[in-house]
């Protein structure tokens, strides 16, 4: 990775994805449901996605192998959680690619052998079945993942909190903005502790 990219995401990771939202013009969060069932690992890096049709998932073994270190990949598994797009063996799999997570609009399943590998997994739901493996699909494309368009290379943030998608040639002006509203947050418990009283509201200027 170009240290310029590993620097941008550096950057990004001392934020908490609600951090990052109040950054952005128009927050870019997928589907509340989406959440972290792996690991508490906060996941920054750049979108490698896959594009599914809803219970068939062959493909995603092809985008594994496809991945370069720090990748998030982005299953567009279309809500899909009658059948699983991923499993423990994937898991060791993307862990020994260096990818940095993997975030699933639809279901997971082996979630015994899952925390096990301890390879970050970001998911809608959980279940037992697996996905057919036609191999139908395709993978590096712009797919819809959680409510949200993701282009090959988006940068994806996710936390406790959810998951966020951050547009490389925005990211500049949403961390500026990120670090003001952090900044007059700060600022104001700093009063409130100095004071003893309580500011229920913080002022900042999104606009710079």
């Amino acid at each position: 990775m170009e240290d310029s990219k590993r620097i941008l995401l550096k950057r990004i990771s001392q934020y908490t994805v609600p951090e990052l939202c109040d950054g952005m013009e128009v927050f870019e969060a997928m589907d509340c449901q989406i959440k972290p069932w792996i690991g508490r690992k906060k996941i920054i890096g750049f979108a490698l996605t896959v594009n599914v049709p809803a219970g068939e998932g062959g493909i995603v073994a092809d985008a594994i192998e496809m991945v370069k270190e720090g990748d998030v990949i982005v299953i567009a598994g279309k809500g899909n959680l009658k059948s699983s797009y991923w499993g423990d063996h994937r898991s060791y799999c993307a862990r020994m690619m260096k990818a940095e997570g993997v975030v699933v609009d639809g279901a997971f399943r082996d979630l015994e052998g899952c925390e096990e590998v301890g390879f970050p997994v970001y998911a809608k739901g959980l279940t037992c079945g697996t996905a057919g493996k036609s191999g139908v699909g395709q993978i590096n494309v712009p797919v819809s993942c959680g409510g949200i368009i993701i282009r090959p290379g988006d940068i994806i943030a996710g936390d406790m909190n959810g998951v966020c998608v951050i547009r490389p040639e925005e990211a500049g002006d949403i961390l500026e903005r990120t670090e003001r509203k952090v900044a007059a947050q700060k600022k104001v418990v700093e009063e409130m502790e100095r004071t003893g009283c309580v500011i229920t509201r913080i002022k900042w200027n999104k606009k710079g």
